[in-house]
């Protein structure tokens, strides 16, 4: 009954985590980057979004700064690659170091903050779950659909050609520099409307709130293409990739609950976390390490062998 209680709360959670990992999507597949920024611009969407609402702002105002702001963040990290030759990487990193000061300041030197109590204007809230879990899969349809839409303009035709052939794409007159620059911004804009999600349903943002989010949204992202490829195999298109990515978002969270349910050492949750995505991972590769024609020369060869002897 306790497993089945804290359902609920996980999936709410999940949907959250699923709209980042639609961030972390977009600079992992997509442009084939390693965007480690998503870190601190979670919490800064978190920190800007408790401290504007504290300040009196009406909600939808909060996210759409909060959203900026992860948007700027995005782009100083693309502009450290790109205009500075920083490697990608090394420019995530920078960056989320950077955010850990900028967040504290925006959170007024402090490293929690709440929102006032009795606050009701939360579009999102641990007290009110079903109408959380509403909102968190409208909030998430809508971005899939927007995505959907953007990869299929010019642009983003651009920037999806950018990460599948750089060489190529220049090439084709595709300003490569400005596509990555564009493709971070969006993505750590995503990662910041979760992590102002986030605030709201727990009502506070911490500091430490975005640690390890680049590990939680890898594992949505892995997790969902083995269940998307799983159940749709070659039918998967795109928008089974964006919406299987936030069920493994969900997923990913209805395992860390059964994790906690088992009575487990809540502090190994980020080596459960490291061993899921590690697993997730390796199922394609093994999958395909399978069905190789060499493997299956290899075994056709032993089987004659045997037969020959």
């Amino acid at each position: 009954m306790n497993l089945l209680g804290s359902m609920p709360g996980a999936i709410a959670q999940g949907i959250i985590w699923g709209i980042m990992a639609l961030g972390v999507y977009i600079t992992f597949r997509i442009l084939d980057i390693a965007d480690l920024t998503v870190d601190g611009s979670f919490t800064t969407g978190g920190a800007v979004t408790v401290m504007l609402k504290i300040a009196g702002f009406p909600m939808w105002s909060c996210l759409l700064i909060a959203v900026l702001a992860g948007l700027a963040a995005g782009a100083v990290t693309g502009l450290l690659h790109t205009k500075l030759g920083i490697p990608a990487i090394l420019s995530g990193i920078l960056t989320q170091l950077a955010l850990y000061s900028i967040n504290l300041r925006i959170m007024g030197m402090s490293a929690n903050k709440s929102f006032n109590f009795g606050e009701t204007d939360l579009y999102v809230s641990l007290g009110n779950v079903s109408m959380a879990i509403l909102v968190t899969a409208i909030f998430a349809i809508a971005i899939i659909l927007l995505l959907y839409w953007y990869f299929g303009t010019e642009q983003g035709s651009a920037l999806r050609a950018t990460g599948s052939n750089h060489s190529m794409s220049s090439a084709q007159g595709i300003n490569i520099n400005n596509m990555k620059i564009i493709g971070l911004a969006l993505s750590n804009a995503l990662v910041a409307l979760s992590g102002g999600l986030m605030s709201q349903f727990q009502g506070y943002v911490d500091i430490n709130m975005g640690r390890g989010a680049i590990v939680i949204g890898l594992a949505a992202v892995i997790i969902g293409e083995v269940i998307g490829l799983a159940l749709l195999g070659k039918h998967l298109n795109f928008w089974g990739k964006l919406t299987f990515v936030v069920l493994g978002g969900v997923v990913y969270y209805i395992v860390i609950s059964i994790v906690l349910w088992l009575k487990l050492d809540s502090n190994d949750l980020k080596l459960f976390t490291a061993v899921i995505v590690a697993l997730f991972l390796a199922v394609p590769y093994l999958k395909g390490q399978k069905k190789t024609s060499f493997k299956l020369a290899k075994k056709r060869g032993e089987k004659l062998d045997a037969e020959n002897k």
